[in-house]
Protein backbone atom coordinates (compact mmCIF):
# COMPACT_ATOMS: atom_id res chain seq x y z
CA UNK A 1 0.00 0.00 0.00
CA UNK A 2 1.43 3.29 -1.26
CA UNK A 3 1.41 6.13 1.01
CA UNK A 4 0.24 9.90 -1.01
CA UNK A 5 2.20 12.37 -1.05
CA UNK A 6 0.30 15.26 0.71
CA UNK A 7 -0.92 18.35 -1.62
CA UNK A 8 -4.08 20.63 -1.19
CA UNK A 9 -6.79 19.35 -2.94
CA UNK A 10 -7.03 22.36 -4.96
CA UNK A 11 -3.77 21.84 -6.27
CA UNK A 12 -4.33 18.16 -7.11
CA UNK A 13 -7.49 20.12 -9.29
CA UNK A 14 -5.10 22.29 -11.10
CA UNK A 15 -2.82 19.67 -11.79
CA UNK A 16 -5.50 16.81 -12.78
CA UNK A 17 -6.74 19.57 -15.16
CA UNK A 18 -3.49 20.58 -16.62
CA UNK A 19 -3.01 16.44 -17.17
CA UNK A 20 -6.50 16.30 -18.65
CA UNK A 21 -5.91 18.92 -21.08
CA UNK A 22 -2.64 17.78 -22.22
CA UNK A 23 -4.25 13.99 -22.82
CA UNK A 24 -6.86 15.62 -24.99
CA UNK A 25 -4.27 16.80 -27.19
CA UNK A 26 -4.25 20.30 -26.31
CA UNK A 27 -2.07 23.33 -24.98
CA UNK A 28 -2.67 23.36 -21.10
CA UNK A 29 -2.93 27.44 -21.12
CA UNK A 30 -3.65 29.65 -17.90
CA UNK A 31 -7.22 30.35 -19.64
CA UNK A 32 -8.19 26.94 -20.71
CA UNK A 33 -7.83 25.67 -16.74
CA UNK A 34 -9.38 28.43 -15.59
CA UNK A 35 -12.50 27.58 -17.84
CA UNK A 36 -12.33 23.81 -16.79
CA UNK A 37 -12.23 24.43 -13.15
CA UNK A 38 -14.65 27.74 -13.68
CA UNK A 39 -12.02 29.74 -11.26
CA UNK A 40 -10.06 33.20 -12.55
CA UNK A 41 -7.12 33.33 -14.03
CA UNK A 42 -4.95 34.74 -10.92
CA UNK A 43 -5.93 31.87 -8.94
CA UNK A 44 -4.73 29.35 -11.77
CA UNK A 45 -1.66 31.68 -11.79
CA UNK A 46 -1.21 31.80 -8.33
CA UNK A 47 -1.09 27.72 -8.33
CA UNK A 48 0.69 27.20 -10.88
CA UNK A 49 3.47 29.10 -9.46
CA UNK A 50 2.87 26.37 -6.43
CA UNK A 51 3.00 23.76 -8.52
CA UNK A 52 6.32 24.80 -10.04
CA UNK A 53 8.12 25.06 -6.49
CA UNK A 54 6.91 21.47 -6.30
CA UNK A 55 8.54 20.86 -9.88
CA UNK A 56 5.33 19.00 -11.14
CA UNK A 57 4.60 21.29 -14.01
CA UNK A 58 7.08 24.17 -16.06
CA UNK A 59 5.86 27.56 -17.64
CA UNK A 60 7.72 30.30 -19.44
CA UNK A 61 6.12 33.59 -18.94
CA UNK A 62 2.75 33.69 -21.53
CA UNK A 63 3.25 30.36 -22.58
CA UNK A 64 1.59 27.08 -22.00
CA UNK A 65 2.24 24.49 -18.80
CA UNK A 66 3.73 20.99 -19.03
CA UNK A 67 3.90 18.65 -16.65
CA UNK A 68 7.45 17.27 -15.06
CA UNK A 69 7.96 13.47 -15.30
CA UNK A 70 7.33 13.40 -11.60
CA UNK A 71 4.10 16.01 -12.36
CA UNK A 72 3.13 13.48 -15.22
CA UNK A 73 3.24 10.60 -12.64
CA UNK A 74 1.85 12.26 -9.73
CA UNK A 75 -1.38 13.61 -12.09
CA UNK A 76 -2.00 10.36 -13.87
CA UNK A 77 -2.21 8.99 -9.67
CA UNK A 78 -4.72 12.12 -9.17
CA UNK A 79 -6.78 11.07 -12.33
CA UNK A 80 -6.66 7.36 -11.45
CA UNK A 81 -8.05 7.97 -8.31
CA UNK A 82 -10.67 10.07 -9.77
CA UNK A 83 -11.62 7.53 -12.66
CA UNK A 84 -11.86 4.61 -10.04
CA UNK A 85 -14.22 6.27 -8.10
CA UNK A 86 -16.80 7.19 -10.74
CA UNK A 87 -16.76 3.74 -11.61
CA UNK A 88 -17.41 2.45 -8.67
CA UNK A 89 -20.28 4.98 -7.96
CA UNK A 90 -21.84 4.22 -11.34
CA UNK A 91 -21.62 0.80 -10.36
CA UNK A 92 -23.76 1.42 -7.32
CA UNK A 93 -26.00 2.81 -9.55
CA UNK A 94 -25.10 6.97 -9.73
CA UNK A 95 -25.60 8.93 -12.42
CA UNK A 96 -22.65 9.81 -14.29
CA UNK A 97 -22.92 13.42 -13.72
CA UNK A 98 -23.11 12.76 -10.05
CA UNK A 99 -20.45 10.16 -10.16
CA UNK A 100 -18.42 12.85 -11.48
CA UNK A 101 -19.10 15.51 -9.04
CA UNK A 102 -18.95 12.94 -5.97
CA UNK A 103 -15.17 11.59 -7.58
CA UNK A 104 -13.93 14.57 -7.69
CA UNK A 105 -14.72 15.43 -3.60
CA UNK A 106 -13.75 11.36 -2.79
CA UNK A 107 -10.58 11.29 -4.24
CA UNK A 108 -8.95 13.65 -2.20
CA UNK A 109 -9.96 12.25 1.25
CA UNK A 110 -10.05 8.65 0.98
CA UNK A 111 -7.41 6.59 2.90
CA UNK A 112 -5.07 4.84 0.42
CA UNK A 113 -6.26 1.83 2.25
CA UNK A 114 -9.78 2.18 1.13
CA UNK A 115 -9.11 2.93 -2.37
CA UNK A 116 -7.27 -0.04 -3.05
CA UNK A 117 -9.92 -1.92 -1.17
CA UNK A 118 -12.49 -0.34 -3.57
CA UNK A 119 -9.66 -1.29 -6.32
CA UNK A 120 -10.10 -4.87 -5.46
CA UNK A 121 -14.04 -4.96 -5.00
CA UNK A 122 -14.14 -3.42 -8.11
CA UNK A 123 -11.47 -5.49 -10.08
CA UNK A 124 -13.09 -8.83 -8.48
CA UNK A 125 -16.92 -7.28 -9.77
CA UNK A 126 -15.26 -7.05 -13.66
CA UNK A 127 -14.67 -10.64 -13.68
Amino acid sequence: MKKRASMSQSLEDYLEAIYLLISEGRKAQVVDVAKMLSVRMPSVVRAVRELKRLELVVQEPYSSISLTEKGRRVAHQVFDRHRLLRSFLEKLGVSRRIADRDACLMEHILSAETLERIRTYTETERK
